[in-house]
Order: C-alpha cells, then sequence, then structure tokens
C-alpha cells in the first residue's frame, strides 16, 4: 500500500510582487565607473569583457605564485614523455587587451579626490570658541573651563589643524567673523603659522 503524501495548501500571497523579487535575484548589481560601463558588453560573458578591457577577473591566476610541486610534476612528464608541455595543455585563445581602458582607469584612480570629511556641528563649535576666545594660543586652551575631556595643547592644536583643512567648514567661519574679506595682515599670518608649528619638544 502506497503511503499517501500531504501536500500543503499552497497560498498565493498577494503582498509580493514575483516579477520585481525575480529581477533582483538575477541581477548582479550596478556598475558605477563610467569606464567600464562605456566598454562593457553584454553579450560577452565576464571574464572575456574583463581580459579584453585588460583586467584580471581572478588576482590568483594573473599574479602567479610559483609552486614547487607543481614545477616538479611538470619536469618529470617532460622527461617522460620528451614533448613539449604546449602540447598538453590547454591553447588559449589570446586577446588583445584595449590599452587605452586600463588607462582611463589609472588615471581616474591618480585623480585628486574631493574631500567629504566634515567636523561634527559640536566639534565645530568648540573648535571656533576657542579660536574666538584665544586666537593661536594653544597653551591657554588647554586651561579653558570647556575642555571637559583635558585634552593637551597638542591635541586642540591637531583638532584645529584639521577644521583649517577641510574649506567648507572653516571658510563659513571665516565668513562669519569678517575675515574672509578682510585685508590679509603679514604679521597675524605669521604668528598664526608659528603657532600651527609649535615646537613639540615641549
Amino acid at each position: 500500500m502506497k503511503i499517501k503524501k500531504q501536500h500543503r495548501k499552497k497560498k498565493y500571497l498577494h503582498k509580493l510582487n514575483r516579477k520585481r523579487m525575480h529581477l533582483k535575484q538575477r541581477s548582479t548589481g550596478e556598475v558605477n565607473c563610467k569606464t567600464l560601463k562605456e566598454a562593457w558588453d553584454m553579450k560577452k560573458s565576464t571574464l572575456r569583457n574583463l581580459r579584453e578591457m585588460g583586467l584580471a577577473s581572478d588576482p590568483n591566476k594573473a599574479v602567479k605564485i610559483p609552486n614547487y610541486k607543481q614545477e616538479q610534476l611538470k619536469r618529470a612528464k617532460k622527461m617522460v614523455s620528451q614533448e613539449s608541455s604546449e602540447s598538453e595543455e590547454e591553447v588559449e585563445v589570446k586577446i588583445i587587451p584595449k590599452k587605452e581602458i586600463v588607462e582611463k582607469l589609472e588615471k581616474e584612480a591618480r585623480a585628486p579626490r574631493q574631500r567629504r570629511f566634515m567636523l561634527p556641528k559640536g566639534q565645530v563649535e568648540y573648535l571656533t570658541y576657542l579660536l574666538d576666545k584665544y586666537g593661536h594660543d594653544y597653551k591657554a586652551m588647554t586651561k579653558d573651563k570647556k575642555n571637559v575631556y583635558q585634552e593637551t595643547w597638542k591635541q586642540i592644536r591637531a583638532k584645529i589643524k584639521t577644521f583649517m583643512g577641510i574649506p567648507k567648514q572653516y571658510g563659513e567661519y571665516l565668513r562669519a567673523r569678517g575675515l574672509l574679506d578682510k585685508e590679509i595682515d603679514e604679521e597675524d599670518l605669521k604668528e598664526q603659522a608659528k603657532a600651527l608649528v609649535m615646537d613639540d619638544s615641549d
């Protein structure tokens, strides 16, 4: 007698969009690189596309690490068969890579990136307060009541250097104080430079 299988009743889930689910599962993600997007041929495989661009799909195959055991096996096979190893191995079809794509990618990699790093609002307020009150006297800043974490003058100086290195935030600070349109005073600039390059021996 056959055992009757019990099948759970299948329910149709109205909340699921099957088409969208299928496309999401099949998708391999979007390529953000413009150079690769332009050179990519959808009719060719990923491996062939990368080979034609002069890029490596597998770093282990591109930069081969010498294997002593495999080398010894090859030597042994040569000695036994007295034939060239090329006939035994699969002959790969040579694809001439497009050098201009690699050059474009290298140029993009070397190009200077836009600095997106920003200090938190609270830290900016603290640093601007210190700069307004003490100028560039970092040793006086350490004794301020707002220096809750008891930072040393070197730590405060490093933070102010970082703040001054962010054009958007430091530019806003200068604009608010009316220092951006003000004529540059050479003595004031010298004092600021001296303060920033203080002797670290103390």
